[in-house]
């Protein structure tokens, strides 16, 4: 399981013109799946996310999470986190969880952020515009 998470301001997902899910503040995280993910690994990113003290606390020093500073997080499936572009320019994606498997883990793992905070997602499958304003900028990779 990879997840990248940017720390954003006003962030949309879109799908045909039509949008989908939206924040004012909060986390981007970008999420795809594997083959031997499992609940555990969902849970403890999860957990992981929530925690990340990526905002700036009175002093200007990132020392709060989403839990202190307030927001929504904004998820967003990705398979292409499991793009390989070793053996050439073809990126192969054969990494990547099925779709059927996939689509499983990703409502569990938007189930377990609902747990912390308020989620709001795109579209699993769909062909999406994503519009971050990406404070910091702030990205962080996690891998489990």
């Amino acid at each position: 399981m990879r997840v990248l998470v940017q720390r954003s301001g006003k962030s949309s997902v879109s799908v045909c013109d039509r949008v989908v899910g939206q924040i004012d503040s909060g986390l981007v995280v970008f999420v795809g799946f594997t083959d031997g993910d499992t609940l555990e690994k969902v849970q403890y990113l999860a957990k992981k996310i929530v925690n990340l003290r990526i905002f700036p606390d009175d002093s200007g020093v990132m020392n709060k999470s989403i839990l202190d500073y307030g927001g929504k997080i904004l998820s967003v499936s990705q398979f292409t986190l499991y793009a390989n572009c070793n053996k050439g320019n073809r990126p192969s994606y054969i990494e990547a969880m099925n779709n059927h498997e996939a689509v499983t883990f990703y409502d569990l793992f938007n189930e377990e952020l609902s747990k912390y905070v308020e989620v709001e997602t795109g579209e699993f499958g769909a062909d999406m515009n994503v519009s971050i304003t990406n404070i910091g900028p702030t990205t962080i990779w996690l891998e489990r």
